[in-house]
């Protein structure tokens, strides 16, 4: 019973979802790397490109593993973090090179923070066995920073396409909708850690 779990465990590892999201974690260096050539609209395209298909296997790789029944521990705790090291590193660059300066830090800062905290949270909750089930004001957010970084990352090179500027002041307008929503959805878990907290008091 045991070597069929260990079996059933290798083979889950090296199954189509937990590949694609392998391949989402691989692509983050690939991406910053191309961002640090700013002013160069050709890198900045190929970085959308890479950022996209990222943000796509992000959608297939939990699809996948839903219709063929492969999810796995290792899947559903690797998928958040690839998520979140994508989001931030795009995040720091972009405030690196200029495309996020001014009040609109605070907005990254805003949603940075809240995914340091909520990771803190997830893990006292699900030690208590608390889980919190992703609304769908959690899935908005999630949308919003995906579609205002994708945004952000073809910055200037999308003067070719949108009216000029538009393209960076949609990605600042959506950042800044990301991280209300961001302070939004994280109550929901400060508000499930504290009411546990306060019932470990009594």
């Amino acid at each position: 019973m045991a070597h069929n779990q260990r079996g059933r465990s290798r083979r889950l590892a090296i199954s189509l979802p937990n590949l694609l999201t392998y391949a989402r974690i691989a692509a983050i260096p690939a991406i910053v790397g191309l961002l640090f050539w700013p002013g160069d609209a050709t890198m900045r395209w190929w970085a959308l490109v890479l950022y996209a298909a990222a943000g796509i296997t992000d959608y297939f790789d939990g699809y996948l593993a839903r219709i063929y029944a492969q999810q796995s521990s290792l899947g559903r705790m690797l998928d958040p973090i690839a998520d979140k090291l994508l989001i931030a590193a795009c995040l720091l660059m972009l405030a690196a090179d200029g495309s996020i300066r001014s009040w609109s830090l605070w907005a990254a800062i805003v949603i940075l923070s809240r995914e340091v905290l909520v990771s803190g949270l997830r893990e006292f909750l699900a030690e208590v066995k608390v889980s919190v089930p992703v609304s769908k004001l959690a899935k908005w957010k999630t949308t919003a920073q995906i579609v205002s970084v994708g945004f952000l990352v073809a910055g200037h090179a999308g003067d070719a396409i949108l009216p000029r500027g538009w393209t960076v002041q949609i990605g600042i307008a959506l950042l800044w909708a990301a991280a209300i929503l961001t302070i939004i959805t994280g109550y929901d878990y400060m508000k499930a850690s504290i009411r546990h907290l306060m019932e470990d008091g009594e």
